[in-house]
């Protein structure tokens, strides 16, 4: 059987290029992370990438690291139930060493479980259908009816497992550790973290990539796909885009340290 690193740079022609190390000298969490891409229901990446840092995390002898997604566990993959239930119970059961973020594919979801019929298209076309699948839910076809669609919602609902729907009602927008702040999507460079706008955070900012943050932060996001994962201008992108590139990114981050597993 393959190794789980083997798995994951098979997807790939090479792994991910170190970052310049001098562009992330001022790098400075409180402890180390390790920082999770957008998964989007691909369970088969998953768990060989928990295996490649829980590895990682022992021959660093990290023993107060903490584990941080980005967000967007559901959606266009095949496995969103499967995903979901597995980033619940590592939430759970390592509380405080786990954190989980928010995505706009959740905040799409909870919006089709509280407004089908205003806001549930919305979601269907952007992997919603994937989800429900994976949940047991079908019967929606290209152009449901709103009959159709207060039905599916319901049936989500009730497919989600006891605990799931309040702990996605519950995810933060933000996570900041020393210097580095995780978010979704991105961060307005001009205002400070407590200050962010949940637009900005869940879906993204016209300057984010543009304009370099004058506080020293580095905000490491997922959401907008990268080729390869980058960390310059004080951001570190991990979306390598799972659900179709075969490829899961984490950023590992220790003091003036960032390395892409």
């Amino acid at each position: 059987m393959r190794s789980a690193l083997k798995y994951l740079l098979s997807f790939g022609e090479s792994s991910p290029a170190a970052p310049d190390p001098d562009r992330t000298r001022s790098l400075a969490p409180a402890q180390p992370l390790y920082v999770i891409g957008d998964v989007h229901g691909n369970a088969a990446l998953l768990e060989p990438l928990l295996e490649v840092i829980d590895a990682d995390m022992h021959a660093e002898a990290y023993g107060d690291s903490k584990l941080v997604f980005v967000g967007d566990y559901v959606d266009r993959g095949d496995h969103s139930a499967l995903v979901l239930g597995h980033v619940h119970k590592l939430s759970r059961d390592l509380p405080g060493a786990v954190i989980c973020l928010m995505g706009n594919h959740e905040r799409m979801l909870l919006d089709f479980l509280d407004d089908p019929a205003g806001r549930g298209a919305r979601w269907l076309g952007n992997g919603g259908l994937q989800t429900l699948a994976s949940f047991g839910v079908g019967g929606l076809g290209a152009r449901p009816s709103l009959e159709d669609m207060a039905d599916a919602s319901e049936a989500l609902a009730a497919a989600l497992p006891e605990g799931v729907e309040a702990w996605l009602r519950d995810l933060p927008l933000l996570w900041q550790s020393g210097n580095v702040v995780c978010v979704h999507a991105a961060m307005n460079p001009a205002t400070p973290p407590q200050a962010q706008d949940e637009r900005a955070l869940l879906w993204g900012h016209p300057k984010f990539l543009e304009q370099k943050r004058d506080d020293g932060l580095w905000v490491v996001h997922g959401h907008t796909i990268v080729r390869e994962p980058q960390a310059k201008d004080g951001r570190i992108a991990v979306d390598t885009g799972a659900y179709h590139s075969g490829r899961l990114t984490a950023a590992a981050i220790s003091t003036g340290r960032c390395r892409f597993l």
